[in-house]
């Protein structure tokens, strides 16, 4: 056994890199448990390896005394002085207690010993590998799902994207090869845990640190981004050196920069504005290309009312009021948007003429029209446009539900009502 055991030191410590000293430890700590069946009682019990032999030997501390009670803790001092001439009574003694069988319960011990501290020990050395990789973007290999979680391969170990770092649109195979943000990385029980994300808005951000050099060294700053994974990202960026255009910067010549990053993102729509400390500059740098009439702002609750000219307002509200809701978000501030016509009533006036126009969809009435109008929904178009979410939160799962389907249904019946392309209306 000792010869195996040097031999087996010696390979791990060569192939994996281990130091030896770390095995040898492992295999005492093992042997240790392991021996105390065999040795039975003792007091202080200790392993101890001979680094150039490999021979283990098993050690007990006995207390030297006269007439020995407790055979296990004492030694008479006659034995004693075999060993050790000079000893006297009431002192310590170390003395060897290693087993007959000995041999075949290191053999069995010190293996395993030496592979799980083998498996730590790798473990401890991928997540210092890995540690301070937090924010920065991996690359890996689908591996495989853990229901709608994706494994991905990262080479040394296995990173984790949850369902909620998913992007909705984009679909994964088991072999693919993707790019991800590294969002944490924890030293687990289980060994390192590294949590990925393709959702992050900070994703986008490293993205255009690695393409744009303007970016990578501090001449464009990234001074805010708003993003809904999959369909649309709005950023902001500003220039410190005048000379440097920060948009032109990150679209690149022929818009090759920002191709590269929307290739990336699957296709992703990514609007690039220059941002500005002027709310009112930085509020229509943000809805262009729409044209806004006024924009009123209102400092205590930091909203900001924009009066749009009615063929303005579908282009600055967005697909299914995207485009108000990244503003927002990248803005910071509650942008509530009005057509012209409205903008010079008073607001009583305003609410009562939004409640009449939800009351025409039949199936929803003056209280919940209401509500609906408290909340932000005053036309059919908002209604359609909005989450279900959104309406659970102001109205309740079973009234959210009954005027969604009644806004369909106002629809529907509206644009049966309408005739035959070609043929005038009655």
């Amino acid at each position: 056994m000792s010869g195996e055991l040097i031999v087996a030191v010696e390979y791990f410590q060569r192939e994996k890199g281990i130091d030896r000293e770390i095995l040898f430890e492992a295999v005492e700590q093992a042997l240790l448990q392991a021996s105390k069946k065999s040795v039975g009682p003792a007091r202080d019990l200790r392993i101890e390896i001979d680094r150039k032999t490999g021979a283990i030997r098993a050690l007990a501390k006995q207390l030297v005394v006269e007439n020995v009670v407790n055979k296990h803790d004492e030694i008479s001092l006659t034995d004693a002085r075999r060993r050790f001439p000079n000893v006297q009574l009431g002192e310590n003694i170390e003395i060897e207690v290693t087993p007959q069988n000995f041999g075949r319960i290191a053999a069995q011990t010190a293996k395993q010993a030496m592979l799980q501290r083998i498996r730590q020990v790798e473990k401890n050395m991928v997540f210092e590998e890995f540690k301070g990789r937090a924010g920065d973007i991996l690359s890996g290999t689908v591996r495989r799902f853990e229901r709608s979680d994706v494994i991905i391969d990262l080479g040394k170990i296995e990173g984790i994207m949850p369902s909620r770092e998913r992007v909705p649109t984009e679909e994964y195979q088991p072999g693919d090869r993707i790019r991800a943000y590294t969002l944490s990385v924890e030293n687990a029980l289980h060994g390192p845990e590294i949590v990925l994300s393709r959702s992050h808005p900070d994703f986008v951000r490293k993205l255009f640190e690695l393409e744009v050099s303007e970016i990578a060294d501090k001449t464009v700053e990234i001074k805010g981004i708003a993003r809904e994974a999959g369909y649309r990202t709005k950023i902001a960026v500003l220039s410190h050196d005048e000379k440097v255009d920060p948009v032109g910067a990150c679209v690149g010549m022929r818009g090759m920069r920002v191709k590269n990053i929307v290739r990336e993102l699957s296709g992703e729509k990514i609007d690039i504005i220059r941002w500005d400390p002027n709310v009112r500059q930085y509020v229509n740098n943000a809805l262009a290309p729409a044209k806004l009439r006024n924009l009123v702002i209102d400092e205590a609750r930091h909203s900001v009312k924009i009066i749009v000219d009615p063929d303005q307002l579908s282009l600055a509200i967005g697909k299914k009021g995207q485009n108000a809701r990244l503003t927002a978000k990248l803005t910071s501030w509650n942008i509530e948007i009005e057509k012209e016509e409205t903008a010079e009533l008073g607001f009583e006036e305003k609410v009562a003429r939004a409640v009449q126009e939800i009351m025409t969809i039949q199936g929803i009435e003056r209280e919940t029209a209401a509500i609906l109008v408290k909340g932000g929904f005053h036309s059919l178009e908002s209604l359609l446009a909005a989450d279900l979410n959104d309406l659970t939160d102001i109205l309740g799962a079973e009234k959210a539900a009954a005027a969604q389907q009644a806004a369909n249904a106002e629809q529907e019946r509206r644009e049966a009502a309408q005739p035959p392309e070609g043929e005038p209306k009655a």
